[in-house]
């Protein structure tokens, strides 16, 4: 058993077969390969951290460090010397070729100064060489890709007015409107807008849908970085990057975004001391009033309670609200980054799918926030419900280019239906009046007494407007595996309790008694850090109860789709590679047609997973958990970036499936679609609810109302 071996099998004792043995083979193959700990984490790190999730980063770095350690003994690195300028080694080589063979070294330098090749030792590093070149060829063909492509970047360019122009240089531009005009959009070679104006008038709020890919993330960062031109009196505020973790607590790491308030702050205690250190200027006491009445105008007095209301609203109780932004994990700092949007108040607030991070809980309030907020706001989702209620307009992109309607995503969806069929009837007419019209000029075109007429009507058909036929948008499919039902009982936990630390006073959970079949369509709801993915995490066996059993099927195969599971996958390579990489040894045919059920056909199959949507990536990531062919399916927070669309497909997957599912999800029109039990988390334990979603909506209103009423 080789050294990489027993240190696999000791450190993931899960992991299987024959993903142990191709890890082991990719270390012991490409030893050469291997400058650093960081080259080894990224051939393999991505394939450790899936069989162990919860295994940190920092623990599978070190551990890469320690195989390079092996490496290293095994004589394998050797120190590298730089060249101050390029080297022929061919011509050198064959320069060389008649100096003495018998040397120890490839290239040695006698006392003369004259060098010397070893001509056999060369002659292994030639091989050695093409060796390496042919893996490299081989890797590639199974969708690597090389970690010195360039990635393609997101360009804009726009067709700005001159007036404007010049009306905003001298700050004479005080609209709060915002038109961008003649504009285009691309990301790398790929066209996303053409000649595509956009209007926001100032106080209405936008939702941008359309599918995924198609470039509304990419809009909403030129906006931002102010790469399509805005007028330059417009604050604008893009919630993307989540908050930087440091010693500032929460309360005050939102407050800190109203500058002006800072700085009068600031300013009132520098007053203060001076003039308590005995300094008499009137001008000093004047500046303090002053400080004073704008402190009062601009209700500094209030800041920390309205900081208090958002914090609260998005999830963070009191005792959170205090505690160091560095102590809470990424989701929760990306909370803290929206509530440092909504209290700052831009004049453009663009939101990039704000509901991702959000419980059923938080999200029912920030809709309400939403709705009476006086700028302007610019919002990319995809949940239904959240498109129903916080939006005045709707932005549809679709086939390079951009289409306002008035009113919430369901107006939208009545109106487009319409304006499409309207569409299709308009061209369908103009067609069969061509038709008539041309069937008239072939008739008559060579009669002498019909020639007018003729003429007449080939001038009437230039005339006609060209209509272009009513493109159909494609139906996205999700196909999970075709599997054989298993007999109940198949999956039961009993009495179940967990705690992550023994000396934690109260456990996450305490008696939970859970059952599912083939037919179950569990939905877990209940607030953040309630412990739905831990629930989940102990039904998957990544995490062990304290007390409880857990029986399970003995020909139960489980799909586990972790919240966080895009993050893990390898930017570097192709959709295909990520299946390869898993599943090494099939032919590229397979992955692709496992691909192509979760709608990743043709050259997207091809594709880097840096170069994909946030929902082809999801995507990505449902096809390689299918690739073993589960028949129950565990799903953490399928629908984050998932466009409309494909969340209904993916509804429609689920109930087409014919294993169990036990699902995570906030989106509340997937859970009625295919919830037949719900489940909360909460209270230290887990309980059934009868009404299903509604009821518990209903709880939550009478929650979020005794809140405020407070």
């Amino acid at each position: 058993m080789s050294d990489y071996t027993s240190i696999l099998q000791r450190e993931f004792p899960k992991i299987d077969t024959e993903l142990l043995t191709y890890v082991v083979g990719v270390l012991t193959g490409s030893e050469e390969d291997f400058d650093s700990g960081e080259d080894i984490f990224e051939a393999v790190g991505d394939i450790l951290q899936s069989v162990d999730c919860d295994r940190s980063e920092e623990s599978v770095r070190a551990l890469c460090e320690q195989f390079l350690n092996i490496m290293k003994n095994n004589g394998v690195n050797v120190e590298r010397k730089v060249l101050n300028a390029p080297v022929n080694i061919e011509e050198m080589a064959r320069n060389m070729e008649r100096l003495d063979k018998d040397m120890q070294s490839i290239w040695v330098v006698n006392k003369d100064g004259s060098n010397k090749v070893d001509s056999k030792k060369l002659g292994k590093a030639e091989a050695k060489l093409q060796q390496k070149q042919e893996k490299r060829q081989e890797v590639n063909k199974h969708g690597m890709i090389p970690v010195a492509v360039k990635l393609q970047t997101a360009t804009a360019s726009q067709v700005t007015n001159k007036k404007n122009t010049k009306l905003d240089q001298k700050g004479l531009n005080r609209s709060m409107d915002i038109k961008i005009e003649n504009f285009d959009l691309a990301f790398g070679e790929k066209v996303l807008l053409q000649n595509a104006n956009l209007l926001l008038s100032f106080g209405r709020r936008y939702g941008l849908v359309g599918r995924n890919g198609l470039g509304k993330t990419t809009l909403l960062r030129m906006i931002a970085e102010r790469q399509l031109q805005i007028p330059s009196h417009i604050s604008v505020l893009h919630v993307e990057q989540e908050v930087v973790g440091d010693d500032t607590p929460a309360v005050d790491s939102v407050l800190e975004c109203d500058t002006e308030r800072t700085r009068l702050l600031t300013r009132e205690k520098e007053i203060l001391a001076a003039l308590n250190s005995g300094v008499q200027d009137s001008a000093l006491s004047n500046e303090l009033s002053d400080t004073y009445a704008a402190l009062q105008n601009i209700e500094a007095d209030k800041a920390v309670a309205r900081a208090s209301v958002i914090l609260k609203g998005l999830g963070f109780d009191a005792d959170m609200q205090l505690r160091p932004t560095k102590s809470f994990s990424g989701g929760w700092r990306m909370r803290l980054a929206l509530a440092r949007a909504l209290f700052s108040k831009p004049d453009l607030l663009l939101l990039d799918e704000p509901t991702n991070m959000l419980d059923i809980k938080a999200i029912i309030w920030l809709e309400n926030y939403l709705q009476t907020w006086p700028t302007t706001i610019l919002v990319v989702s995809h949940d239904r419900n959240f498109l129903d209620t916080v939006p005045t307009d709707i932005i549809h992109l679709h086939s390079q280019e951009l289409e306002a309607y008035k009113g919430n995503y369901e107006q939208f969806e009545k109106t487009k239906t319409e304006k499409l069929k309207s569409q299709r009837r308009e061209y369908e007419a103009q067609m069969a009046h061509r038709a008539h019209v041309q069937d008239f000029i072939d008739r008559f075109r060579y009669n002498a007494n019909r020639a007018s007429s003729v003429q007449s009507k080939i001038k009437m058909l230039e005339k006609l407007p060209e209509l272009k036929p009513v493109e159909k948008e494609t139906v996205v499919t999700l196909k999970f595996p075709d599997v054989e039902p298993l007999n109940p009982p198949v999956l039961a936990i009993s009495e179940v309790s967990f705690r992550y630390n023994p000396e934690d006073a109260l456990p996450i959970f305490k008696g939970v008694n859970l059952s599912a079949t083939s037919d179950s369509r569990i939905c877990i709801v209940g607030e953040n850090g309630a412990g739905k993915s831990t629930l989940l995490k102990i039904i998957v066996g990544q995490l062990s109860t304290i007390h409880g059993n857990i029986v399970l099927h003995r020909g139960l195969r489980i799909g586990y789709f972790a919240q966080h599971h895009v993050d893990h996958l390898n930017m570097n390579v192709t959709c295909v590679g990520v299946l390869a990489e898993l599943f090494p040894g099939r032919p590229d045919e397979e992955y692709r047609r496992q691909l192509g059920s979760f709608g990743l056909s043709g050259p997207l199959a091809l594709q880097s997973i840096a170069s994909l949507s946030g929902g082809q990536k999801s995507r990505v990531a449902l096809a390689k958990m299918c690739m073993a062919e589960p028949n129950f399916l565990v799903l953490d927070e399928p629908t984050n970036h998932l466009d409309i669309e494909t969340i209904d497909a993916l509804g429609r997957a689920i109930n087409a499936f014919k294993g169990g599912v036990i699902l995570v999800s906030h989106d509340e029109r997937l859970i009625k679609v295919v919830c037949k039990e719900l489940w909360v988390c909460g209270n230290r334990t887990v309980r059934a609810i009868e009404g299903g979603l509604d009821e518990y909506k209903r709880e939550v209103y009478k929650e979020i109302e005794a809140n405020s009423s407070i």
